[in-house]
């Protein structure tokens, strides 16, 4: 399958989630989780979207980069596409200043500390930044995230820093074949995102992006069901 149709695919898929679980078409926004694909490939990803995407209630395609170093090698080759540019993954207090080149939104803040660094660093540049939480829903250890227990607080803190703007949380799906023990971990963050008022909920991606739909994403990051296995 060319990368189109690999597009076109997942377009349906999202389309297809939304209707099953009674949501207007558009309401969840496609993610494009751009790791190790090259420039060129990302771009041709953004031009194949902005052609397929006809229907104005459907948005165009977000970008997510994992690392700092590669959103700052990739970045400049795309600002005359003009993508919104997120940090998925964790970021580093010494990256920071990096990452905030070129970064509209970071969904990894898992920390007070992050949070404040973020906070100070965009008072020098005189900007505001949209953030999520970053929630580890399933426990697992190798997964970043703060505890479910402690996201209100750290949200409210969030909140506090007059340099950011709290977006919505994020999450990382167990991995698991069980569907509802993955479901339950999209329905935690949901529960969460209610407590907290209306919130972006960004969680599901190539595995589970259904569940996570039903479960009231509104973000959904897909990258292997765009791009292809990476090598």
């Amino acid at each position: 399958m060319s990368l189109d149709e690999r597009l076109a695919r997942v377009r349906d898929r999202i389309a297809a989630a939304e209707s099953a679980a009674g949501r207007p078409t558009g309401s969840v926004r496609l993610l494009l989780a751009t790791k190790t694909q090259d420039a060129a490939a990302v771009r041709a990803a953004l031009l194949a979207d902005a052609a397929a995407t006809t229907d104005e209630t459907v948005p165009p395609v977000l970008l997510g980069e994992n690392r700092v170093q590669e959103l700052v090698a990739k970045a400049p080759e795309l600002t005359d596409l003009r993508p919104e540019l997120h940090l998925i993954g964790p970021l580093q207090s010494n990256k920071v200043n990096a990452a905030l080149r070129w970064a509209d939104c970071v969904q990894s803040v898992d920390s007070a500390e992050l949070a404040e660094r973020l906070h100070r660093r965009c008072a020098v540049l005189d900007r505001t930044l949209d953030v999520f939480v970053q929630v580890n829903v399933s426990g697992e250890p190798t997964k970043s995230g703060v505890a479910p227990r402690d996201t209100l607080a750290l949200a409210e803190t969030v909140r506090s820093l007059d340099r950011l703007r709290l977006r919505g949380l994020m999450t990382i799906g167990a991995n698991s074949t069980d569907q509802a023990l993955v479901r339950s971990g999209f329905a935690r963050l949901r529960e969460l995102g209610e407590r907290l008022g209306t919130m972006e909920l960004s969680m599901g991606m190539s595995r589970d992006l259904e569940a996570a739909v039903a479960e009231g994403a509104t973000i959904v990051r897909v990258g292997t069901a765009v791009f292809g296995t990476r090598g």
